[in-house]
């Protein structure tokens, strides 16, 4: 029998349509999406099969395994992570995402799952310091859109700055002349720049740089979504009780990586 309400009928049914169309929360559907990139090792890389692997990879998939989640990888390139994030693209981040108030605009954040200092990189012998005075004039390289491009751009305005789209090229650029001084990851500045034949000659310059407002990495999820928020950290908890963290860590890093 036909609706003698044809109107409303056709309301129902576009409603019903609309409903159909919209995504799924990503418990209904029992797989999160995971953004990842792929040029950040030793946290993340990408083999030329496309086979992810690295620190960020390893958290995530323990993540999704605590949550009980299939976890579905999504390679992204860094400077789409957070247009990717909004365009439901992925469900979360797992990208070495450094926590700061101006990201906190775009997206919500887990608590920390790591913390890593920054570190200058130079020719050995170039420098003694890395303060403005020694830098006025030179040209530093740092990966754009980061906490460190900013602290750069705050502290350095006498200096020229390089900024580049991958934390690898930070020191490829290093390494082929272009800048005189880089700043970047104590960790990737360490383990894959200056303990590989490309990092013979240069060395480390002064302390180990803490970034104002910590520099404590978090997985990302849109705006509102807290309820997977308290997911990921009740995840994060358990991985870190039961020693699947630490065993983890201990594939990539010599030193407690947890920020504790």
């Amino acid at each position: 029998m036909q609706s003698r309400h044809p109107i409303t009928r056709r309301l129902l049914l576009c409603g019903a349509a609309l409903a159909a169309a919209l995504p799924l929360p990503a418990a209904a559907q029992g797989t999160l999406r995971v953004g990842v990139e792929g040029n950040y090792p030793p946290f993340s890389r990408m083999a030329p099969d496309g086979t992810l692997s690295g620190f960020d990879i390893d958290i995530a998939r323990a993540l999704c395994e605590a949550m009980q989640v299939k976890c579905q990888l999504v390679q992204q390139e860094w400077d789409g992570m957070m247009p990717a994030l909004r365009a439901r693209k992925f469900d979360m981040i797992v990208a070495s995402m450094t926590i700061t108030e101006e990201r906190r605009k775009a997206a919500d954040f887990s608590d920390p799952y790591y913390d890593v200092p920054s570190r200058w990189v130079a020719r050995a012998g170039a420098f003694k310091d890395a303060s403005p005075e020694s830098l006025k004039g030179r040209r530093i390289i740092v990966l754009r859109n980061t906490p460190r491009a900013q602290y750069v751009a705050q502290r350095y305005p006498g200096s020229e700055v390089l900024l580049v789209n991958k934390e690898t090229d930070v020191y490829l650029e290093l390494a082929a002349g272009r800048g005189d001084i880089a700043f970047g990851s104590t960790v990737v500045s360490g383990e894959a720049f200056l303990k590989t034949p490309q990092g013979k000659g240069f060395a480390q310059v002064g302390p180990t740089v803490r970034l104002e407002g910590g520099s404590g990495v978090g997985v990302a999820v849109r705006k509102g979504e807290t309820e997977l928020v308290g997911r990921i950290n009740a995840a994060l908890r358990k991985i870190k009780a039961d020693g699947t963290y630490q065993r983890l860590a201990a594939r990539y890093f010599d030193f407690d990586i947890s920020g504790n």
